[in-house]
């Protein structure tokens, strides 16, 4: 697999188009952290790392509206493998007006673009969801 960040979301992607409650994604520390914003922001309900057959899994709780409608309507890679892309503090975009979170991968760990702003450090954008 040459991109798992970009399997990571896919499999969100799909589970929410499947309806499913969960998704299981094979685990890593970036994964995790990738999981922890978009729990803080609400985007999911919860994950949680469990042991498998080999390695870890990254079991990620997907999260719907009352009326059965997933709460993420977009989520794309934005830097990937064979192009990265790379912005200082004062040029990461914000997703539909500040509607989204762009998730950024720098030097003080990964945060959502808001928070890289705040504190003035820019880095590689990993995704945008909406």
């Amino acid at each position: 697999m040459t991109d798992p960040i970009a399997d990571f979301l896919t499999r969100i992607r799909n589970g929410l188009a499947a309806d499913h409650d969960s998704v299981d994604i094979p685990a890593s520390t970036f994964k995790t952290q990738i999981a922890r914003i978009l729990q803080e922001q609400g985007y999911i309900e919860g994950f949680s790392t469990e042991a498998a057959r080999v390695g870890e899994v990254l079991r990620v709780r997907l999260r719907y509206t009352e009326d059965r409608q997933p709460v993420i309507s977009g989520i794309q890679r934005r830097s990937r493998p064979g192009r990265r892309e790379y912005v200082g503090a004062l040029e990461i975009p914000k997703v539909l007006g500040g509607m989204g979170t762009t998730i950024v991968s720098t030097s003080k760990g990964v945060m959502t673009g808001h928070e890289a702003r705040r504190q003035g450090v820019g880095g590689e954008i990993v995704a945008e969801v909406w």
